[in-house]
C-alpha cells in the first residue's frame, strides 16, 4: 500500500473521529466561586481608600478643563490634548467651578472628605493667579458645604449650600440657594419650605428660569430637579417640578444647552445604604424644559458627578465620574456666559 495512500486515510478517520467529540462548553467566569480554602468563607472586595474624586469641571476659551479632586484637595487642568496637570494644590475641598464672562474661575470650597475644607466662594483671575473671596458667610454664620454654582448673563453668581455626611460645625439650620449680585451683596432665594438638599443648580440661556437639583440621600428623601422663575431683580417663585427620579440615586451636577434642555449627571450601579438604590443606571440624562426625558448617554463608571460643555462651538460635552473625565460629542451648543460662541 502506497504511503500517501495510508496517510490520506488517517487524516480522514481523524477528522471524523474529532468531529464526533462534544464541543467544550465555554465556562461562565461570572458564575466562579471563591478559591476554596484561600479566602474567609463569603469574602467580598470593599474598597481601602477613595484616592480621588472628580468633580466640578469648567471649560475656558482655549478648551482647557479645570476640575477639581475633592479627595486630594486640588483643582486639576486638562489640555484639549488630554494632558492633566494640577492647577491648584490646595483647593479648599473645592466642588463645582464655573466661568463668569470676564473669564474668572468661580470656585465653591467645601467641606468633607478630608479636613481643609473652607466652606465659601472664591474667583480667581487667571492670568494672575490672584484670588478674591466672594463671600465665606450669610449673616455672620458660615456656610456648610458650598457645592455647585453657576453664573448668568447678567453677572450674578447662583451656589447651591447643602451638607453631606458629618455635620459637625455647622453654624446654620439651612441647607439653601444663593445669589450673589455684581456688587457683592449676597441673598438666600431658598430654603428648606422649597428644596430639601440643593446640589446641582443651572440657569436657562434667557436668565428667566433657575433649575436646581434635590438630592436628599436619606430614604425616602427628594431626588427631584425643580424649576423656579427668575425676576429681573433675582427673585425667585414659582416652584414647579421637573423631574422625579424616585429613590435611585438621582440627579448631581446640571447644566443646559442653547436650546434650554437640561443635561443632568446621575444615576449609580453600586447601592448607598441606607438611602439609594440602583433603579437610576449611571450617565447623563437629557430632558426637555417642560422636563419630557429625551435621553441617556451612558457613561461607564460608578460615580457621574458633573459636566460642562466646552470645546470648539460649546459642542463637546465633558463629564466628570468619580475617578475619570469622559468626552462627548454633542450636536447642539451649550450654555455658558464664557467663552463666547465663535460663528
Amino acid at each position: 500500500m502506497r504511503l500517501e495512500f495510508v496517510m490520506a486515510a488517517t487524516l480522514i478517520l481523524l477528522v471524523s473521529f474529532s468531529a464526533s467529540l462534544p464541543a467544550e462548553e465555554k465556562a461562565d467566569l461570572s458564575k466562579v466561586p471563591l478559591p476554596s480554602g484561600l479566602v474567609a468563607p463569603k469574602a467580598e472586595a470593599e474598597r481601602a481608600a477613595l484616592v480621588c474624586f472628580f468633580e466640578g469641571p469648567a471649560v475656558d476659551e482655549k478648551g482647557n478643563v479645570f476640575f477639581s479632586d475633592i479627595t486630594a484637595n486640588r483643582i486639576l487642568k486638562m489640555t484639549p490634548q488630554g494632558e492633566v496637570s494640577v492647577f491648584r494644590a490646595d483647593s479648599g475641598r473645592a466642588n463645582g467651578n464655573a466661568f463668569d464672562a470676564q473669564g474668572r474661575l468661580i470656585s465653591c470650597e467645601g467641606f468633607g472628605l478630608g479636613p481643609g475644607g473652607r466652606r465659601r466662594i472664591v474667583r480667581t483671575e487667571m492670568k494672575t493667579g490672584r484670588i478674591t473671596v466672594l463671600t465665606d458667610r450669610y449673616q455672620g454664620k458660615r456656610y456648610n458645604s458650598p457645592n455647585d454654582v453657576c453664573v448668568d448673563g447678567q453677572g450674578r453668581i447662583w451656589f447651591t449650600d447643602p451638607r453631606y455626611g458629618d455635620r459637625a460645625g455647622m453654624e446654620m439650620d439651612i441647607e439653601g440657594v444663593y445669589r450673589i449680585d455684581p456688587d457683592g451683596r449676597v441673598a438666600r432665594v431658598l430654603g428648606q419650605s422649597e428644596v430639601e438638599k440643593p446640589n446641582g443648580i443651572a440657569i436657562a440661556p434667557d436668565g428667566k428660569t433657575l433649575y436646581v437639583v434635590d438630592s436628599n440621600d436619606r430614604p425616602g428623601g427628594n431626588r427631584k430637579i425643580w424649576g423656579f422663575d427668575v425676576s429681573a431683580k433675582g427673585n425667585v417663585s414659582n416652584r414647579r417640578l421637573i423631574y422625579d427620579f424616585g429613590q435611585g440615586r438621582g440627579g448631581d451636577g446640571m447644566r443646559v444647552d442653547m436650546k434650554g434642555n437640561l443635561w443632568v449627571a446621575a444615576g449609580i450601579r453600586t447601592p448607598r445604604p441606607p438611602g439609594e438604590v440602583i433603579d437610576i443606571p449611571q450617565g447623563v440624562y437629557v430632558f426637555s424644559p417642560q422636563g419630557k426625558l429625551l435621553g441617556r448617554v451612558p457613561i461607564p463608571e460608578d460615580y457621574v458627578t458633573n459636566l460642562a460643555f466646552g470645546g470648539p462651538g460649546r459642542k463637546t460635552l465633558y463629564v466628570t465620574a468619580g475617578t475619570s473625565v469622559y468626552k462627548v460629542p454633542v450636536t447642539v451648543p451649550g450654555y455658558a456666559v464664557y467663552p463666547p460662541l465663535r460663528p
